[in-house]
C-alpha cells in the first residue's frame, strides 16, 4: 500500500475543496471553485452528477474522520431536502444538467446571460443515482428517503429498446430536452407519456461514460439485464496490450464507474482485465512521448476554459481526445487518482510529481497542468475532486464506498449481469488498429 499518511494528506486537503465549493443553505456544491477556495468565486450554477459526487464524498469524508457521523447526516440531508423539492422533468422525474447551487432553482438563463434549454443527460442522472445509492447504503437514518428520491428517477426515458442489433437489449440516448432546443433531435417517447425532443445519437460502447446509467437503470428494473450484454466491446491493441477502448481514450470513461462498483471482481473476464490495461497504456502513452507524469481525462484547461483530454491509440473515435494543447502536454490528476484502484506505486508516484509541479494548493490538486508551460487551471472542479475523494478513501478504507453502493439488491441485480460479459472475440478488433 503506498504511504497512507500522505494520501491522507491529499484526502484531507480535497475535502477542503469540496466544504468550499458547498453552499450552507441548500448543501449543493458548486461546479467550481478558484484555487485560494474563495467562497465568492464559486461557479453559480452545479449539475447533477456534481451533486452526485458531493454525496459519496461526504460518505467518504466520514470514513476518513473528517467530518463525524452528525455532520455527514446533517450535510447530506441537507442535499436531499433540495433535491426533494427541486424543478425536474414531470414525465420522467430526471433532473436538468443545470441548477444554481445557493438556491437549487432550474437554470433557463447561464451566469454569462445565455439562455439554457432544460436538457435531461442519461450521464449526469445516472451519477446522482449513483450518488443516492451510496448514501442509502451508508447513511441508515436517510435511507428510505435517498431510495424515494433515486426511484422517482425513470431511467427507461432514456432507454431506446428497438436501437442497436436486433434483440431486447436497445441503447441509451444521450438526453433529451423538455423542449424544442433548436436543433436537430428525434421525437419520441420511451415510456409512454408525451413524446420529448432526444438527442439523435445512442450509445453503443460499453466502456463508455453512460454505463453507471445502465447499471442503475438495471438496479431500479427500468433499463433490462439484456442491455448491457448488447454493447459493443471492440479491441484495440497498442505496444502489445490488447484494450477494450472508450469513446475519446480517457479515464473517466473507462474507470469512474469502478470507483463505486466492484467492476473488477464482479467481471474477472473483462473489467479485471481491461482497467489495468487502461492504466498501463496511459502510462505507455507518457513514457513514448517523453513526459514526466499522465493522466488523461475531460479535465479544465490550463487558464481558462474546458475540454477533452484521451490516449489517441485507446481511443474508438480517430484521432482521439487531444492530449496537448499546441505543444504543451496537459494532464490531470483525477485520471492518475483513479489508477490508484490498479496500479497504486505508479499512481501515487504520479501524484506526487504533479505536486511537486505545482499542480496543488490548499484544497488538493488543482484540476489540470501543462506539464511544459507549468500552467495549471487555477480552481478545481467538484466532479473531478469527487473522483479524487473516492479514489484515495478506496485505498485508505479498503473500499468502503463500494460496500454502500454494492447492497445486496444492488449485487444480485448487477453482479450475474457483470460476469456474463467475457473478453472481446477476435472478430471484434477493429480494422487497422492491431500491434
Amino acid at each position: 500500500m503506498p504511504d497512507a499518511a500522505l494520501l491522507t494528506r491529499w484526502a484531507g486537503d480535497t475535502w477542503r475543496s469540496l466544504d468550499a465549493m458547498t453552499d450552507e443553505r441548500t448543501g449543493l456544491p458548486a461546479d467550481w471553485v478558484d484555487d485560494r477556495l474563495d467562497p465568492a468565486t464559486r461557479s453559480r450554477y452545479t449539475s447533477p452528477t456534481n451533486i452526485g459526487g458531493l454525496l459519496w464524498s461526504t460518505v467518504a469524508a466520514r470514513e476518513l474522520g473528517f467530518v463525524q457521523a452528525d455532520e455527514c447526516r446533517q450535510r447530506c440531508a441537507a442535499v436531499l431536502s433540495t433535491l426533494d423539492g427541486i424543478e425536474r422533468h414531470d414525465g420522467s422525474g430526471q433532473l436538468a444538467n443545470w441548477y444554481d447551487e445557493a438556491t437549487g432553482d432550474l437554470l433557463r438563463t447561464f451566469v454569462d446571460g445565455s439562455p439554457v434549454v432544460p436538457f435531461m443527460s442519461s450521464v449526469d442522472n445516472g451519477w446522482l443515482a449513483a450518488g443516492l445509492l451510496v448514501v442509502e447504503g451508508a447513511v441508515p437514518a436517510l435511507a428510505a428517503e435517498a431510495r424515494a428520491l433515486r426511484l422517482r428517477m425513470d431511467f427507461a426515458a432514456f432507454h431506446d429498446p428497438e436501437a442497436g442489433p436486433p434483440g431486447p437489449g436497445g441503447r441509451l440516448r444521450g438526453g433529451f430536452w423538455s423542449q424544442d432546443p433548436g436543433q436537430p433531435t428525434v421525437l419520441a417517447s420511451y415510456t409512454g407519456g408525451p413524446a420529448v425532443h432526444h438527442t439523435p445519437h445512442h450509445y453503443d460502447l460499453l466502456n463508455s461514460e453512460p454505463r453507471i446509467a445502465s447499471y442503475v437503470g438495471i438496479v431500479a428494473g427500468q433499463v433490462p439485464p439484456e442491455h448491457y450484454a448488447a454493447l459493443s466491446t471492440p479491441l484495440v491493441s497498442y505496444r502489445g496490450r490488447d484494450v477494450v477502448p472508450t469513446f475519446g481514450g480517457s479515464m473517466f470513461e473507462a474507470l469512474m464507474p469502478d470507483l463505486l462498483v466492484p467492476e473488477e471482481e464482479w467481471s474477472p473476464d473483462l473489467w479485471a482485465r481491461n482497467h489495468p490495461e487502461t492504466v498501463a497504456a496511459q502510462r505507455d502513452w507518457a513514457a513514448e512521448h517523453g513526459w514526466g507524469a499522465w493522466g488523461w481525462s475531460p479535465a479544465a484547461k490550463p487558464g481558462e476554459g474546458y475540454s477533452e483530454w484521451g490516449v489517441a491509440p485507446v481511443a474508438w473515435t480517430v484521432p482521439g481526445y487531444p492530449s496537448a494543447l499546441d505543444d504543451d502536454p496537459v494532464v490531470t490528476p483525477h485520471a492518475a487518482a483513479m489508477a490508484l484502484l490498479h496500479d497504486p506505486a505508479a499512481a501515487t508516484s504520479c501524484l506526487s510529481r504533479l505536486e511537486s509541479l505545482g499542480c496543488y494548493g490548499p484544497g488538493g490538486f488543482v484540476d489540470v497542468i501543462g506539464l511544459r508551460s507549468r500552467r495549471t487551471a487555477g480552481r478545481h472542479l467538484v466532479l473531478d475532486q469527487s473522483m479524487v475523494m473516492a479514489a484515495l478513501a478506496h485505498v485508505l478504507t479498503e473500499g468502503a464506498l463500494r460496500r454502500a453502493f454494492a447492497t445486496p439488491e444492488v449485487e444480485g441485480a448487477l453482479r450475474p449481469v457483470l460476469a456474463a460479459r467475457g473478453w472481446p472475440a477476435e472478430s471484434e478488433r477493429m480494422p487497422g488498429r492491431a500491434a
